[in-house]
This record gives C-alpha cells, sequence and structure tokens, in this order.
C-alpha cells in the first residue's frame, strides 16, 4: 500500500514526531495566535513572527484531529486558509489531517493516455441519491457500463452553506464536508482507478466566494484592484508580494493531483486570470505540474477560457511542457444549439449567421472566432488561431453545467428541440474525433433541471437573486414581471432538490432508448475511432457545405484511411453529389441504404480510403 502527501510551506503539517507544523502567510497582521480548540479553557499559542509577513508555530499540544483557528490581532477568528478539512464549514474550524493515514491500493495506477478521454460532468451533491463521493462511488459500475473514462467532478472546495455548484469556494485544499471525509474522496479515486476511470478535478483559481473569505483582513495582497471580475477584486498574481499568492494556488493544483491522486484538473474561467509576467501563472502552473508528476503517470490539464486564447494549448520549445492538454469549446456548443434550437441572443448573436460554418471550423479547427470581431462582445476580436492544433486539443458538449444553469429555468437540450435532431446532436458530439463531455443525466434525457442554486445568508442570497434577474431582464423573454417571478430563486432549497437526479427515470422505456443510444455511440467510438486518433494531425482535416444545416467533414489519418461525417442537421432532405462509399461506422436509421442523400437530422460516420 502506499501513501501520498503533498509537503506544503502553509498550513497544517503532522510531523513524524507527533508535533504539528502550522504555518500561516498574514503580512496584514501584526499578531497571529494558533487556538487549539476542544480544550478547556481554550489553548492560545502565540505563532512566531517570520520573514516575509509569515507566522510559525510547532507544537507538541496538538494532534491528528485537532480542531484550531488562527486569531488575528487579538480581534478575528480565522479559519486555515489551507485547511485540509472544514469539518465546521467556512467560519468554523480547521482540523489538524494526517494525510499519511490513508493507505492507497492504486499503486498501479498509471492514468491512461488523452486520447482515451470521454468526460462525464457530475455535481457530487446532485448526482446520486445520497449526494456524497460514497454515493458517486456507488454508481461508478454504471458510468463504466455507460463507455465514459473520466469523472469531471464540479468544485468540490469547501464551499458556505448545505448547497451550492462549487464555484464559491473560499478554502481550496478542503473536500467540502458535505459531501464526505477526504477519506471518502480517496476511497472514491482509488475506486474509480481500481474500474479504470480517471478522475478529474475543476478548481477556481480567479476569485474566492463571497461568504467565509477573510483573507482580506490579513493577507491583502492576495487582491488587486487594477483588475476587476465578475465577483469582485482580481486575485494579484503578477504584482507586489504574488510569489505567494501563485505559489499558493500552484501548490493548491499539486497537492490535489499528488495527495489525492487525481488525473487532472479542469481550471474554470482562466479569462479572468489577470497575470502580465512571463512566463504567467498558467504557464507557471502547468510546469510546475509536468515537472513533478507528470514522469511518473499521465497528468491532463484542461482550460476553460473564454479568450480562445490558443497559444496554452500549444507546446512551445522555448517554455517545455508549460502548455494545457485541451479547452473546452464552447465555439462548438453555441453554434450547435443554434443549429438545434433557433435560439440566436445573448451569446448566440455570434453564431446566427451561418451556423453550419461556424459548426465546419470548430470539427476542423478548433475555435470558431480565431480573431474575428465578436458581435456579442461589442465588436471586440476574439481568439487566436487555432488550425495547427490536433483535434484532441478540444473539448466538446452538447450541455454542461453553465450551458443548462444559465437559462433561467435551467432546462436541458431534450426539452428545447425534437428528439431526432437530439439524436443526430448527439451522435456527431460523440462520434467527432475531440474527447467529447456529457453532462450527468445527459444520457438518458433525464428531466431534472440544473439551475443555480445556493445556500447563502439571507441577505447575501436575496443579492445574488436580484443579480439573476436583472441579468435576465437584458433578455426579450424574460422581461415580462409575471415570468420573471417564476424564475427560480438560487438561495431557495427547492432549486437545489429540483436539480437532484431521478434514477427511477430509468425504468421509464423512453429513457432507456436513450441510454442504449448513448452506449452503442460510446462502443463504436472506443472500438473505431479511439485507436486511430493520435493519427489525427492539425492542420490536415477540412468541411464543405452542403447546405445551410448541412456538410461534410474530413479528417485524414497518417497511415491512409480519413474519418469522414456527414450529418445533415435540418428537416430537409440534402441530395449528394457523390455517393459515399467506405466502412461505415455508424448512420443514422436507415441512412446506410440511401448513399445518395442525407434525410433530415441524420449523421454518417465512415472510414474511406483516399482514392475513393
Amino acid at each position: 500500500m502506499t501513501q501520498r502527501f503533498h509537503p506544503m510551506p502553509f498550513g497544517s503539517q503532522l510531523l513524524d514526531d507527533g508535533r504539528v507544523k502550522f504555518r500561516l502567510w498574514a503580512p496584514g497582521a501584526d499578531k497571529v495566535e494558533l487556538c487549539l480548540q476542544g480544550l478547556a479553557p481554550e489553548a492560545r499559542l502565540l505563532m512566531a513572527a517570520e520573514d516575509d509577513g509569515w507566522y510559525g508555530i510547532i507544537t507538541e499540544f496538538a494532534g491528528s484531529g485537532f480542531y484550531y483557528q488562527y486569531l488575528i490581532d487579538g480581534r478575528l477568528y480565522i479559519p486555515d486558509p489551507a485547511s485540509r478539512y472544514q469539518p465546521q464549514d467556512v467560519n468554523g474550524s480547521s482540523q489538524v489531517i494526517d494525510a499519511k493515514a490513508w493507505r492507497w491500493k492504486d499503486s498501479d495506477w498509471r492514468g491512461l493516455p488523452w486520447e482515451d478521454a470521454v468526460f462525464y460532468q457530475l455535481h457530487v451533491g446532485t448526482f446520486s441519491e445520497e449526494g456524497t463521493f460514497s454515493g458517486v462511488k456507488n454508481k461508478l459500475d454504471y458510468l463504466v457500463e455507460l463507455g465514459v473514462t473520466a469523472l469531471q467532478l464540479m468544485p468540490i472546495a469547501e464551499f458556505p452553506g448545505q448547497r451550492n455548484w462549487g464555484y464559491d469556494g473560499v478554502l481550496p485544499f478542503a473536500p467540502d464536508c458535505r459531501y464526505g471525509t477526504p477519506d471518502d474522496l480517496k476511497d472514491l479515486i482509488a475506486s474509480a482507478h481500481e474500474k479504470g476511470l480517471m478522475v478529474f478535478n475543476d478548481v477556481v483559481y480567479n476569485h474566492f466566494g463571497p461568504e467565509g473569505n477573510y483573507l482580506h483582513h490579513y493577507a491583502p495582497a492576495f487582491f488587486t484592484d487594477r483588475f476587476h471580475t465578475p465577483w469582485g477584486n482580481a486575485i494579484n498574481y503578477d504584482g507586489k508580494d504574488s510569489h505567494w499568492v501563485r505559489r499558493f494556488f500552484i501548490d493548491n493544483a499539486l497537492f490535489w493531483l499528488e495527495e489525492y491522486h487525481f488525473d487532472g484538473l479542469r481550471i474554470d474561467a482562466v479569462h479572468a486570470i489577470f497575470d502580465e509576467s512571463e512566463p504567467d501563472f498558467l504557464q507557471s502552473l502547468a510546469k510546475a505540474v509536468r515537472h513533478r508528476l507528470g514522469q511518473h503517470r499521465h497528468i491532463h490539464l484542461v482550460l476553460e477560457n473564454d479568450h480562445n486564447a490558443a497559444h496554452y494549448l500549444r507546446p512551445d520549445p522555448k517554455r517545455p511542457n508549460s502548455h494545457f492538454d485541451a479547452q473546452w469549446n464552447d465555439d462548438f456548443h453555441h453554434a450547435l444549439h443554434v443549429l438545434l434550437t433557433g435560439e440566436n441572443d445573448g451569446y448566440y448573436q455570434d453564431y446566427r449567421e451561418q451556423p453550419i460554418r461556424h459548426l465546419g471550423r470548430c470539427l476542423t479547427e478548433g475555435f470558431a472566432y480565431q480573431g474575428e470581431s465578436s458581435p456579442y462582445r461589442d465588436g471586440r476580436k476574439r481568439g487566436e488561431p487555432s488550425r495547427d492544433l490536433p483535434p484532441t486539443a478540444f473539448v466538446p458538449f452538447l450541455q454542461n453545467h453553465d450551458q443548462i444553469g444559465n437559462r433561467a429555468f435551467g432546462e436541458r437540450i431534450a426539452e428545447l428541440c425534437p428528439p431526432r435532431a437530439l439524436r443526430a446532436a448527439t451522435a456527431l458530439l460523440i462520434l467527432q474525433p475531440s474527447p467529447p463531455l456529457l453532462f450527468m443525466g445527459q444520457e438518458w434525457a433525464c428531466s431534472s433541471p440544473f439551475t443555480y442554486f445556493v445556500d447563502f445568508p439571507e441577505n447575501l442570497g436575496e443579492q445574488v437573486a436580484e443579480g439573476r434577474l436583472n441579468e435576465f431582464a437584458k433578455f426579450p423573454p424574460y422581461q415580462e414581471p409575471e415570468l420573471q417571478t417564476k424564475i427560480p430563486p438560487p438561495n431557495a432549497v427547492e432549486t437545489f432538490e429540483a436539480a437532484l437526479l431521478d434514477w427511477r427515470e430509468l425504468n421509464a422505456p423512453s429513457h432507456a432508448r436513450w441510454l442504449s443510444y448513448h452506449r452503442e455511440l460510446l462502443s463504436i467510438r472506443q472500438w473505431h475511432i479511439r485507436p486511430r486518433l493520435a493519427e489525427l494531425e492539425g492542420g490536415k482535416a477540412s468541411y464543405h457545405i452542403l447546405t445551410d444545416t448541412a456538410l461534410i467533414v474530413q479528417w485524414p489519418s497518417v497511415s491512409g484511411p480519413t474519418l469522414t461525417m456527414l450529418a445533415n442537421l435540418g428537416g430537409d432532405a440534402v441530395p449528394l453529389e457523390h455517393a459515399y462509399q467506405g466502412q461505415i461506422l455508424f448512420a443514422s436509421e436507415d441512412e446506410a441504404q440511401q448513399p445518395a442523400r442525407l434525410n433530415p437530422w441524420t449523421v454518417v460516420v465512415l472510414w474511406a480510403e483516399n482514392d475513393e
């Protein structure tokens, strides 16, 4: 059995002799005391002031399981910002954790190659009946049978209250206590590895949540007013004292990958990370991860980046090991969504003109926007050239937490387009070369909405609800006061409860058929597409538009055959100039019997020899 522990310059650490070391970076404090709780009376120990704003102490009066807080200048109790466990929520005491106590049984696990990735995004609190790490563990066999290979957990870092999407976390080293203990999370990951599944963590390095963040009081250098985010002042990654801020988050990435044995990270909204230094924070993070861990096992790093900054996805000889494996491809979703639903307001307005062309560019070049002006962004240019990148550098999806939850009522795509259209879009998503992502319940067309939910104190909850209503009021469908009153308030427990997956739906024939369909497509991908992904080079793919809703896409392989997809995402049949030939991997319904045309809402995928 294996022990795993990530050493850090901050937080609490149980030493080999039984004593505990505590360190806190508090450059804005004049005095810091360690408060050991659970004793009568509470023990207060003065921490020694060190260089560069640090305070530290090693004591024999604490041990594994002890509860503690820090007292700043005799006035403010705070949790440890690097708390490994926070059983009393974000405002309570931290707990000393012996990270070496858990004995890992997956010492032979080296992860999976990136080409194997098929993502399944889930929210721990709503995925299972239990709403815990153990509840996810109980569904692992189901996920293996489905055919996915990578669990993408929505953020699990300690957040305020009983329920949250996870993007309001304030203690990024502590798995949220509502989901279970640190050992419960480790058990989930080890069990997933035993079944051949990777596990990814979603980390938030662009802001802290609005409740339970005390850093302003004792470490104001964590933030800068030179840049602003939708959540307030930006994190200071390149200003005075930014060295320790960068170290805090880079260690957080290493912590999850090393101590918890995650296989990769999805880094949230990096367009809200501002850093003008060279190398910047993201490049430094990637290099640190690959230098420390990438030599021994597969480690994968994925970005969410509205800027479509392709340079992060491209290996650079001048900065070896500083790139990321892939980026979530919003462009793919938006273009496909316009084709399926006809919606074209908000950010969909960027795709209303020739959405099939945008989709074709996504399928062959990665981004639809590679430097073009964005009408939604008031004409500002968006993106960088990405044609040279391989298809595996992009993660496409038909649904995810944002694209469902950013809707006023959290409707899933199955409610927004006809079943035949959804079947075609699902085949296109799963059988194109890029590693696809499914959102929990998508595989059976579940009916549960996924609206934004939180559990904040009443005043803050009201502010969040008001802000959400103001955002929706900008769109014509939601300007009627009567309709606004029906939008689920984020702070209501009913909004959370509505998002719980109803696994009983699988007993209904219609939902069971959707599940069977997804299993069939994922099996085709595993056996016929995945083995050749490494042969599909960047810059070689092409697309040909047939009509406003139909296209042919070709991805040549270095060994000869070309992966070809014909897709008609409209309600009219489309004639073909040439009958398609080759090894048919998939054809919608009876489409294989109609080689001279594409019926409405159909997809055909085949391997074709180049001389055919």
